[in-house]
């Protein structure tokens, strides 16, 4: 059918008051940038697809978050990194702070390999009490609890390379310090034996590990964080086993923000997961201190992208928030993605809500209500009329820096960005089977590995039965990250044109009418680059 174009030209500072708007043609908005996005940051964060509000080393490789803690109004994000080139290495724990989950400051390495091994995954907790006497109770100890993978062992070929290592802060996580006696948790006969998280559990009055055994997750008390003893295993008969399990996290949330309180266990995998390689699955139960239980055989997943593994909460965060960070890549390829001075990135931090929709509980996530400061409207209007079959067009150069938020009937839909070197990326909603579709094999660079566009990624939404859909659509130089109704459904995907995206095209098969519709520039967290004389 031919597609009849619209067009209004709406400069920014006067659709910011809604006035001002000079109709030019039918269903094509024209918004020009009327603010410098990038702030003019360090030119070091000026390079190709560097992210400009996520997390990202300042160079080489960068995978999992670890060591996530709140402590004295900061939070500590450490993370899998290797300082020496852009694919993955000898593991150390990086590390960075921020006060507000959005600036960092990148601190020195914190945790270097020994002579027991590389530094893979763990947690951090604040020991409050000093029960591990490491410090006292004046001065608690940050304690590091991770994994050490020996080399030695591996290329011996032993099958126990993996033991569970401490090591403790009395500087607030500046300056670390190795536990003399590690390991902790020694291993004997496990070849995948890995990623410690640690709470403090204020019913039992003991600390809580969660660890993974190949593919099962393994629960641990301790009273002193050194001493450990094995409680229980879940996971022979539940969930996705098409890999290795990953980076457990347990925790509890209220339902709905009602009495009801449920436990919910997170298990990343790979590979296995529903759009191929590294995905994170979760399960909804109870837990009793040492074992927990659920009656919910199949897998249920955090985010239905790509690009979202590793994931990982924070422990103490304030008013008992629970706030989930991922790293934004898939071991299929990311060692492969065309960065050159560093790779990979973190997921914007996103808070964790639990519903309970016809009978099912389900794990909400969206981004931190701190995102809006970023914010700033460059383009909003009330409504948006789409007749069917006939395209709506918006052009806006900063599109790979901004926030689409709009809510639309519960109808088909597709959104299409593209750029003048003809990438594309395509969004579909399609409401009689329930599917919601990402098609990235034109968006950009794709040809680096052939599973980055090989395929359509499809997910089944079939929770969506609510008559309208709250669309919030994020994107920066490098990614895209997409919430249905409130994080019931998120989509991360990474994206690499090879020019930004400078046009959104809007297509529904019904008349409707888009509501709320606001397109926001986000500026970039980085630090600004000293002019003299300016």
């Amino acid at each position: 059918m031919k597609v009849l174009p619209k067009t209004y030209l709406i400069p920014v500072f006067l659709c910011l008051l809604n006035i001002g708007c000079e109709k030019v043609k039918d269903n094509e908005f024209s918004i020009p940038t009327a603010v410098q996005l990038t702030s003019n940051p360090d030119q070091l964060f000026l390079e190709p697809y560097r992210p400009q509000f996520h997390f990202t080393p300042k160079k080489k490789w960068m995978n999992d978050p670890n060591g996530m803690v709140f402590y004295k109004g900061v939070y500590h994000l450490f993370y899998q990194y290797y300082p020496e080139d852009i694919v993955w290495g000898p593991m150390h724990w990086g590390h960075a702070t921020s006060t507000d989950l959005l600036h960092w400051q990148h601190k020195k390495i914190a945790l270097f390999p020994d002579e027991l091994g590389l530094i893979f995954s763990g947690s951090a907790v604040i020991d409050y009490n000093n029960t591990s006497g490491l410090g006292t109770k004046e001065h608690p100890p940050m304690v590091a609890i991770f994994t050490y993978h020996n080399m030695a062992f591996e290329k011996a070929g032993k099958i126990n390379t993996q033991s569970q290592g401490l090591a403790y802060s009395l500087d607030e996580g500046e300056t670390w310090k190795k536990y003399e006696r590690n390991p902790i948790i020694s291993n004997t006969n496990k070849k995948d034996f890995r990623d410690p998280k640690v709470f403090w559990n204020p019913e039992t009055k003991l600390w809580t590990m969660a660890l993974v055994a190949g593919d099962r997750a393994e629960f641990y008390t301790s009273k002193n964080l050194i001493n450990w003893t094995k409680e229980s295993e879940f996971g022979k008969e539940y969930g996705a086993h098409g890999g290795v399990w990953e980076c457990p996290d347990i925790f509890k949330l209220k339902v709905n923000d009602n009495g009801e309180e449920k436990w919910i266990l997170i298990i990343s995998i790979n590979p296995g997961a529903p759009n191929g390689g590294s995905g994170t699955q979760y399960f909804v139960g109870n837990f009793d201190g040492k074992t927990f239980s659920s009656t919910q055989k199949e897998p249920k997943w955090i985010d239905f992208g790509t690009d979202n593994y590793a994931g990982v909460t924070y422990n103490d965060a304030p008013n008992n928030q629970r706030i989930f960070i991922g790293w934004m890549s898939n071991w299929l390829y990311a060692r492969n993605t065309p960065t050159k001075n560093w790779r990979s990135a973190m997921t914007l931090p996103r808070t964790l809500e639990l519903t309970k929709i016809n009978g099912e509980y389900l794990l909400k996530n969206k981004p931190i209500a701190a995102f809006e400061k970023l914010q700033k409207p460059a383009f909003t209007s009330k409504k948006i009329p789409l007749k069917a079959n006939q395209k709506t067009d918006f052009k806006y150069e900063a599109l790979n820096q901004s926030e689409i938020r709009f809510k639309a009937a519960n109808k088909d839909l597709q959104l299409f960005f593209s750029n003048d070197v003809k990438d594309s990326l395509v969004l579909h909603y399609n409401s009689q089977s329930k599917i919601f579709s990402i098609d990235r094999r034109k968006s950009g660079k794709v040809a680096f590995e052939k599973n980055f566009g090989k395929d359509i990624h499809k997910s089944n939404v079939s929770a969506l039965i609510a008559n309208q859909i709250d669309f919030q659509i994020i994107l920066d130089w490098s990614s895209i990250e997409l919430f249905l109704n409130d994080g019931l459904y998120s989509f991360t995907e990474q994206i690499f044109p090879q020019k930004p995206y400078t046009q959104l095209s809007i297509l529904s098969t019904e008349n409707q009418e888009l509501q709320d519709f606001t397109i926001s520039s986000i500026s970039s967290i980085w630090p600004k680059k000293i002019v003299k004389n300016e």
